[in-house]
């Protein structure tokens, strides 16, 4: 009776209250296990979303065509900021809401290798600014990000095993802003789109039963957006194309992976190599013509971002043969320096935690359920540029996964 007790009070939980999303633009968590575990998820994945978190592990999956599809539901509440200069500069952010669908699938062992597949959206941006001063800046900023990532593993002996992916990106992103900047009326209507191309390593180590060790890469990919502008001022406009370059950053994953009884414990490190955000700088064919357009829109826009460390931990426990239970947590650094600062991604450090469940329904199918809640701190900040001089408080994220695989 216990046991049933604890089952109904977790999965209500779980189907009740959840909450997310990582440092800068990335979104680490892209399935059931990735959301239940914090993404503490390299070492020991092992459903088909491995082809995405871990392709080596790959070389032990079980026989057949194992697939799996998931899709999560992303709440981002307001973010609020407090001028210190006055209530006239206040502002505050509508609350989104979102949803990501993601796509895995491993294919059964040729000659100690197997394939994979895996499509999902690892970065985004979304924020809306609803008053007057934060909306000349950054009214609206969209980035979506749609990866399709062919993979192999190949095992080379009983406790080694290797994988190779190629990352196909497509990204396409909209910045809209309008209104008083330093006395002067300034629009901003730009969007733009890209296809670009990286790769992804992966090694898993098995030196004992009880204990497995991994590593993960993955490269920068750098989105060089085209597409088209619309900037007006006092004295002036421009209407035709326009370019951007904004990166994916580098990440690597070190990861270990402890199981005894019922009970698996993984923790993990990762670094996001964000450094490679150094400036914003939009570009166009000819000379805007106008030196209040130059000025606000052309003139490059500094960033220099710092490379962050993420420090995970993730809990299976296996209640019995069908049904699983999983909990995570952990703390993500912020890459944002306070000179650089901006209305489009005032970010901050984080903590999250998360809990899910997994139950095998059959020997073919399994379906689960998780939530992950990220809370970031609230941040004073005063920008090089005097456009901010505030506190961001309120932000978070809330993310809700459901997922079911199939294994044929």
């Amino acid at each position: 009776m216990l046991r049933k007790i604890i089952l109904l009070v977790l999965v209500a939980i779980i189907g009740s209250s959840c909450r997310t999303l990582a440092a800068g633009y990335r979104i680490p968590e892209q399935s059931l296990n990735s959301t239940a575990l914090s993404s503490a998820y390299v070492a020991n994945a092992t459903a088909p979303d491995m082809a995405y978190y871990n392709p080596a592990n790959m070389a032990w999956a079980q026989g057949g065509w194992d697939t799996e599809y998931s899709l999560s539901l992303i709440n981002l509440p307001s973010i609020k900021y407090t001028d210190s200069r006055g209530a006239a500069l206040n502002g505050g952010t509508e609350e989104e809401y979102f949803t990501l669908p993601a796509f895995f699938a491993v294919s059964p062992e040729f000659n100690n290798f197997r394939f994979g597949f895996a499509m999902v959206s690892p970065a985004g941006l979304t924020k809306r600014w609803e008053d007057p001063y934060p909306g000349s800046f950054a009214e609206e900023t969209a980035m979506m990000v749609v990866e399709a990532n062919p993979s192999f593993s190949y095992r080379i002996s009983d406790v080694l095993a290797i994988g190779l992916g190629v990352r196909f990106i497509y990204s396409d992103a909209t910045m809209i802003s309008n209104g008083v900047i330093a006395g002067f009326n300034m629009t901003r209507d730009m969007e733009g789109d890209t296809v670009e191309f990286g790769y992804n390593l992966a090694l898993t180590l098995k030196p004992a039963k009880a204990l497995t060790l991994a590593a993960t890469y993955r490269s920068e990919i750098d989105l060089e957006m085209e597409g088209d502008a619309v900037l007006t001022s006092n004295t002036g406009s421009y209407i035709g194309p326009g370019s951007v370059s904004i990166p994916i950053p580098a990440v690597l994953t070190l990861a270990a992976a402890y199981s005894f009884e019922k009970t698996s414990l993984e923790l993990v490190y990762e670094r996001s190599y964000w450094s490679a955000y150094k400036q914003l700088n939009f570009e166009y064919p000819v000379p805007l013509g106008d030196a209040l357009l130059t000025l606000f829109f052309d003139d490059p826009t500094a960033r220099n971002w710092d490379d962050v460390n993420a420090y995970k931990l993730g809990l299976t426990y296996f209640w019995n043969k069908q049904l699983r239970f999983m909990a995570g947590g952990g703390l993500y650094g912020n890459p944002v320096p306070d000179s650089t600062i901006s209305f489009d991604l005032p970010d901050s450090d984080s903590w999250f935690a998360s809990l899910g469940f997994r139950y095998q329904h059959n020997k073919k199918m399994s379906y689960g359920a998780a939530c992950l809640h990220a809370e970031k701190e609230d941040r004073t900040a005063v920008d090089a540029a005097g456009v901010i001089n505030g506190r961001f408080s309120g932000a978070a994220s809330n993310l809700l996964a459901f997922s079911i695989s199939y294994l044929f």
